[in-house]
């Protein structure tokens, strides 16, 4: 197994879907619930992040055929997307990609299945994890990388679900200080391969600038 190429899978989609961070959210919309609903809805979470994360990966270019895209055009766009991510983590923000708009905000209280969305989507499954998951996969299938991209994967969404299921023990020990940098360190981690993103793509489209 490429274990370089795991650990970079695991800290792209990490970094992206950003658990502890989204944690907060969680601990929000389940507040009023009793400890069995909140166990309740975090497994709904991890099994929709799931199901999404292996449609995404095994689907993705498949559909990008279909609509007639070039994975090259699709990581170009998907390196924009996550660099956009990036920056906002690093100034502290929650990008409009995962946390949704203004007015999808303002539905998220009145959300009766809160398990899907917000907090599966766009949450933790949003634009930019999908379009990880998809230049991934794609790599990992040229690659010969599938094991070491599947391993990732999963360590991801087994972590996604012991933190959502330990949330409110670790919402009593975790600082707000310690999700602050929490959160830049990810971003800064984001914004590097956001940047190799990039410039993959667009030496593939554009052979001539390697050259």
């Amino acid at each position: 197994m490429d274990l370089t190429f795991a650990i970079k899978t695991f800290s792209a989609l990490f970094a992206i879907t950003n658990p502890i961070a989204s944690l907060t959210m969680f601990l929000s919309l389940t507040g009023g619930m009793t400890q069995d609903e909140q166990r309740r809805t975090a497994i709904l979470v991890t099994i929709t992040v799931a199901i999404g994360s292996l449609i995404s990966a095994a689907a993705g270019t498949a559909i990008l055929g279909f609509f007639g895209l070039d994975i090259n055009h699709f990581r170009l766009a998907g390196g924009l997307i996550v660099l956009l991510i990036a920056l906002d983590m690093l100034n502290g923000d929650d990008s409009p990609t995962r946390a949704g708009s203004d007015q999808e905000q303002k539905t998220y209280k009145s959300a009766s299945n809160v398990a899907f969305y917000p907090l599966s989507i766009p949450l933790l499954l949003g634009p930019g994890t999908i379009s990880a998951l998809v230049v991934f996969s794609h790599e990992a299938q040229a690659g010969g990388k599938i094991v070491a991209f599947s391993a990732g994967l999963i360590a991801v969404i087994l972590l996604i679900g012991g933190l959502l299921l330990t949330g409110p023990f670790i919402a009593r020990i975790a600082s707000p200080t310690v999700l602050s940098v929490t959160k830049r360190l990810m971003g800064m981690i984001l914004a590097a391969i956001a940047m190799e993103m990039l410039v993959g793509s667009l030496t593939a489209l554009f052979p001539g600038w390697a050259g």
